[in-house]
Order: C-alpha cells, then sequence, then structure tokens
C-alpha cells in the first residue's frame, strides 16, 4: 500500500496508459522488423535533422528500438516506475510528461553533436550517428518516480542491494558508464537530456499526490545529501573513538 513500508514486486496496478505506450512500442518495433528501412528514416541523425530538414526525428526516434534486450528493459522500466506515476498524476498529465522528456531528449541528441564539434573540434561523423529508443523518456519518468517517493526502498535481486529511490538516477548514470565501455552505443546525451527535461518540467510544478505530497529538491540537494552523508561519517569515527578510550 502507499504511505506503508511493506515488500512487493512492481506496482499495484498497471495504468491504462502504460499498457498502451507498451502496446505502441511493441508494434512499431515489429514493423521495424518488416520494414528495415525504418529505423534510419525515423531514427534521429544530426545532420538529416538539422542540414536536410528532417525535423520529424526527434519526435518518432523514441518509438523504435536496437533489439529485444533494448525495448524489453524499456518497457519494464515504464511499467515498473511509470505505473505509479501515471496513478498518482492520471493519463493526461502523465502522457504530456513522458512526450515532453522525449521529445526534448531528441533534441538533445540532434544538437549535441553540433556543440561538441563547436568547441572541441570532435569526430565530424558524429553527425550521421543514428540513435533510437525510448530512453530518455524512460528517464524522465525514473526521475520524477525518484522525487515523488524519494524515500521509498528499491530491492534489487541481482546484485541483491536495497537502496533509496533518490538515488535511482545517480546510480542509473554510473551503470550506464560502466556497461557502454570504450566503444560507446549508449546515448548518454539522450539520458541526460530526458532527465534534463523532466528536471526542467518538475522544477516549474509541484509534484503531488494524495498519497505522499513532495516538492522536487533544490539544485543542491544531492551536495547537500553528500556532506550530510560525510557529517555522519565522522561523527560515527568520533564516537567509536571515544568508546574505545572508555574501555582502556
Amino acid at each position: 500500500m502507499y504511505g506503508q513500508q511493506s515488500i512487493r514486486f512492481g506496482p499495484p496496478e498497471t495504468p491504462k496508459i502504460i499498457k498502451q505506450l507498451m502496446i505502441a512500442n511493441l508494434v512499431v518495433f515489429t514493423a521495424q522488423q518488416i520494414a528495415p528501412a525504418l529505423s534510419d528514416l525515423v531514427s534521429v541523425q544530426p545532420r538529416a535533422v538539422w542540414n536536410e530538414g528532417y525535423i520529424w526525428q526527434p519526435f518518432t526516434y523514441m518509438w523504435l528500438h536496437g533489439g529485444i534486450a533494448h525495448i524489453a528493459v524499456n518497457c519494464f522500466a515504464l511499467w515498473m516506475f511509470g505505473s505509479d506515476l501515471a496513478i498518482a498524476w492520471e493519463r493526461k498529465r502523465f502522457l504530456r510528461y513522458y512526450l515532453l522528456c522525449g521529445i526534448g531528449a531528441g533534441f538533445i541528441i540532434a544538437t549535441w553533436p553540433y556543440v561538441t564539434l563547436f568547441f572541441s573540434g570532435a569526430d565530424p561523423e558524429v553527425l550521421d550517428t543514428y540513435t533510437l529508443g525510448s530512453s530518455g523518456a524512460i528517464y524522465g519518468v525514473v526521475l520524477a518516480y525518484s522525487m515523488m517517493w524519494p524515500d521509498r526502498r528499491i530491492m534489487l535481486i541481482f546484485p541483491p542491494v536495497s537502496f533509496r529511490a533518490v538515488w535511482l538516477i545517480p546510480g542509473l548514470f554510473v551503470l550506464t558508464m560502466l556497461m557502454s565501455g570504450s566503444d560507446g552505443g549508449i546515448s548518454h546525451a539522450g539520458h541526460l537530456g530526458g532527465v534534463l527535461v523532466g528536471w526542467l518540467y518538475l522544477r516549474r510544478k509541484t509534484v503531488t499526490s494524495e498519497f505522499a505530497p513532495q516538492r522536487v529538491p533544490p539544485s543542491n540537494f544531492f551536495k547537500r545529501r553528500w556532506r550530510r552523508w560525510r557529517m555522519r561519517k565522522t561523527l560515527r569515527a568520533v564516537r567509536s573513538d571515544d568508546a574505545g578510550h572508555d574501555t582502556d
């Protein structure tokens, strides 16, 4: 139940909008298998978006996926974290937020390579890279979930660790950085773009529900948490040292 510390796998129910989004992703994924050329046409390619006028790509790329594992992970995350959010926000607000994060991330994906070219002289081939997937929208959803219920405990089966929901986004970024390796393959600009757009949206609105009303933390939230953790660690060390002296 909401507001109580209980153990459960997944959300208490799956809202209709979550089912519809998952079905839409599966339908488009099936179409990709039938017509592979579809991926090149509607994925985000920076040069195509800004040089050739393929302005629809930041709107369409988020419905495509690169394989079964890709769509499975994204649909699972949408179901796991999006369901509670859709229940609390209701259909229209959730769908608006989901699309905003995905489309915003798409434009950031299309723009970021030009920024790197301008400032660092990166390889011009980055302008021809294709990006697809709903990860930008999913990261926005996970961000909203972690801000809505920051103290909820998340328990992983493998590895068997437990942590508070507020650490979901930092943990995901570390995980994807480790998974991407030296050859890339993961759009960090898309992930960060979804988080950035979601953060800007949530900063303008109070995230509330009848279950767990919360405000979006200020921009120095994680810095303050880090300082508090270090202070507590120092205090525990001092107390341990004092206890050791008392026994001598």
